[in-house]
């Protein structure tokens, strides 16, 4: 081996080592957060500063390392292959016996594809990762030095490529996209850094920016409303018997709703002038309501609706209709899962209560229900027993809700969840119950009321 070829060796060699320095930076300086880093600031630590500077403006930076340790990598493999091919080159007594021009090639790829491998993509790495904050304290001056020098060049790198590439590019760069995110989170959620209740609610923020309104809404058929001529006591009653304090105010029909009304207010104007509750008409004390389309984001809604201040929304389709309500609470749902209160309990599916009387889940099957009670239902639009009782009231079951169907005579009980649905249904015989009895349907309380 000349000279020339142990310098070119020694300076390929200086190249591995730096690209590894530099493979360890990007690996350390993509694991640190804005938040950590002013935490070292606070601490005082030395170089805190710097790299605060850094990972404010990470893409930048992390694309100068990128740069610079491809550079490197790129350099050392040629100068490598020079090496080899002229060890190989001059070996044999002829030409004929020497190795030919591929076989240098393959064996320099070898070499240069195992140090790769181990002393830039897998060593560096893992120190960067394994001690993020030492190797970013280290790493962060250097790498602002170097981003200085270098200028524009890096940028200008990525609009080129960006240009070359199908598609609208990445204007930072195409290191640091949402799915490497999503894969940091798994990873921390396999280490154990993070539990996996959080790490689903972490995916489930993700993936709120690609939820549509419709997706979270409570559905028309599931809507309660009030009439606009309604009074403030029956507003009161079925605001009570319901469970919703908030409830939309409709004009000729659920497609022309004007406004929504709140069992605040119809408490305070109660409160303040007693008359009003069977004189006053529940309009006079609505307010004006947000209409939104039902292919609006989620997430643009939530913070429309936090920057009007508002808990509820009526959601339209592309003709106009009402195609449901959203309220802050069904996109919050979506990230931290179903919400229910003190009150709530898990239902029993069938209860018997006596050899007449069954308690049975609003979600029991309807096949089931006949079955305990020898009865026929024919009916090819319903599944469940609270979809029985809506289509026979025509309208969503609150508690005191009754309807006779089949020989059955099904009140409705409790409510469960956030939206507040009937879980519980007293099913009983109706050849069993009075005449005046098993006439009834509907909400006998206040009759007025309306639901849909």
């Amino acid at each position: 081996m000349t000279s020339t070829e142990l310098t070119l060796l020694v300076i390929a060699s200086v190249l591995v080592v730096v690209a590894g320095l530099l493979a360890s930076a990007e690996a350390a300086l993509s694991s640190i957060s804005k938040v950590r880093a002013k935490e070292l600031v606070r601490e005082g630590r030395a170089g805190a500063q710097r790299l605060l500077a850094v990972v404010s403006d990470a893409p930048r930076f992390v694309n100068t390392t990128l740069l610079l340790r491809v550079l490197c990598e790129t350099t050392a493999t040629v100068l490598v292959t020079l090496v080899v091919g002229d060890l190989l080159g001059t070996r044999g007594d002829s030409a004929a016996d020497r190795p030919g021009a591929w076989v240098q090639v393959l064996v320099a790829a070898a070499v240069m594809i195992v140090v790769s491998y181990i002393a830039i993509g897998v060593g560096p790495r893992t120190i960067g990762r394994q001690h993020a904050e030492r190797v970013g304290l280290i790493t962060a001056g250097p790498v602002t030095a170097l981003t200085a020098v270098l200028g524009p060049i890096p940028q200008l790198l990525i609009v080129i490529g960006n240009a070359l590439t199908p598609g609208r590019g990445f204007r930072e760069g195409p290191f640091a996209t949402e799915a490497e995110l999503r894969e940091l989170v798994d990873l921390a959620a396999q280490s154990r850094v993070i539990e996996s209740g959080e790490s689903k609610m972490i995916h489930s923020v993700f993936e709120l920016g690609d939820t549509l309104v419709r997706e979270v809404m409570v559905p028309r058929t599931d809507m309660v409303f009030i009439e606009r001529h309604k009074t403030l006591r029956q507003m009161m009653s079925l605001a009570l018997r319901s469970g919703f304090s908030r409830i939309p105010v409709i004009g000729d029909n659920l497609d022309d709703v004007i406004g929504v009304t709140y069992l605040k207010d119809v408490t305070k104007r109660v409160f303040d002038k007693h008359e009003a509750e069977t004189t006053e008409r529940i309009e006079t004390v609505m307010r004006a309501t947000l209409f939104v389309p039902d292919s609006k984001p989620a997430d643009e809604l939530m913070r429309e609706m936090q920057a009007r201040r508002l808990h509820v929304a009526i959601v339209v389709d592309e003709y106009g209709g009402t195609a449901g309500l959203v309220t802050i609470e069904d996109i919050l749902e979506e990230i931290v899962g179903e919400i229910t209160d003190e009150y709530d309990s898990e239902p029993v599916e069938v209860e018997r209560l006596s050899s007449s009387a069954v308690r049975v889940s609003s979600r029991l099957p309807v096949d089931e229900l006949a079955e305990l009670f020898d009865v026929t239902i024919d009916d090819e639009d319903i599944e469940t027993v609270g979809g029985l009782m809506a289509k026979h009231l025509g309208r969503v079951p609150i508690p005191g809700a009754e309807v006779t169907c089949e020989g059955m005579h099904l009140q409705a009980e409790s409510l469960a969840g956030r939206r507040n649905k009937v879980v519980t249904v007293m099913v009983t015989r109706a050849s069993e119950r009075s005449d005046t009895e098993t006439g009834s349907t509907g909400y006998d309380a206040e009759p007025a009321e309306s639901g849909a």
